[in-house]
């Protein structure tokens, strides 16, 4: 494949964790470039050496983004080809890579994106929420009281919410969302790909417990989806599978906390229509 590269910049998707999922196409165009530029080069050493990629690497983090950028450009100018590569999933969804994206294009260089790993599509694909559109807000802001004021204005939306999370703030921020947002389904997912792999759903009030129970649930990296606001009309997909669960003879408060979890309508409101109907 080496004559059939371009001189552009290839964004390519590196593995969550599990290095099944590095595409055959990635694979091909880290072994034909002549230069990788990698978020952590001492990171990434390993995956090249272990495709046998003989490519020279430049290091491009958030803390060089333009530094970097010149030296691929001027690598593309030369008549080079360069993938771009983050620490792992695709560059620019909240890792480094979109200013450098940005300044190939300025310079009038090509960009050539791959399809392939991201948390937030793998865990949202496994999530169950039935929420026809989704926002994907990436992370929060560290602090606890911008962490709030972001979490409020995000509350009339009627999306699935996306958030990433690190594991040492993971309590707090859950914390924040069930007293903002109230009564959601939370699906938290965690260590997508590998050994300890966690996708779980449950109301949001539950969270936080959950995750207290064991310490485990609290470690590696989190994707954290959030159902999205209940519309104030109802357009009676609510009460058709309230119907439904009541008919299968489930309890009339098991059946609305579940008629809430798959359409999203307000647990409340279920609870009092399934007691009428009950009646």
């Amino acid at each position: 494949m080496t004559n059939e590269l371009i001189a552009a910049l290839y964004v390519v998707p590196t593995p969550l964790g599990n290095l099944g999922d590095l595409t055959r196409r990635a694979e091909e165009v880290l072994r034909s470039v002549p230069w990788v530029a990698a978020e952590d080069t001492r990171h990434s050493g390993p995956l090249l050496k272990q495709l046998g990629a003989q490519a020279r690497t430049l290091p491009a983090h958030q803390h060089n983004e333009h530094e970097a950028a010149a030296r691929i450009v001027e690598k593309l100018q030369a008549g080079e080809a360069v993938a771009l590569i983050s620490d792992a999933g695709t560059p620019g969804i909240s890792d480094p890579g979109a200013r450098i994206v940005a300044a190939v294009r300025a310079a009038g260089c090509q960009v050539v994106p791959l399809p392939g790993a991201c948390a937030a599509t793998t865990a949202l694909s496994g999530s169950g929420l039935t929420d026809e559109h989704f926002l994907f807000y990436g992370f929060l802001p560290s602090k606890g009281g911008q962490r709030r004021q972001a979490l409020e204005a995000l509350r009339e939306l009627p999306y699935a919410l996306v958030f990433y999370e690190a594991p040492h703030r993971v309590l707090e921020t859950v914390d924040d969302m069930a007293k903002v947002f109230g009564e959601r389904t939370l699906v938290i997912a965690r260590e997508l790909t590998k050994l300890f792999e966690t996708v779980h759903s449950l109301p949001l009030a539950a969270a936080l417990d959950w995750l207290k129970e064991d310490s485990n649930r609290q470690r590696g990296e989190f994707v954290l989806m959030l159902s999205g606001a209940p519309s104030d009309a109802d357009d009676g997909e609510g009460e058709r599978v309230l119907k439904l669960l009541l008919d299968e003879g489930i309890s009339v408060k098991q059946a609305a906390k579940l008629a809430a979890a798959i359409t999203g309508a307000a647990k409340n409101a279920l609870y009092e229509r399934a007691l009428a109907l009950k009646s």
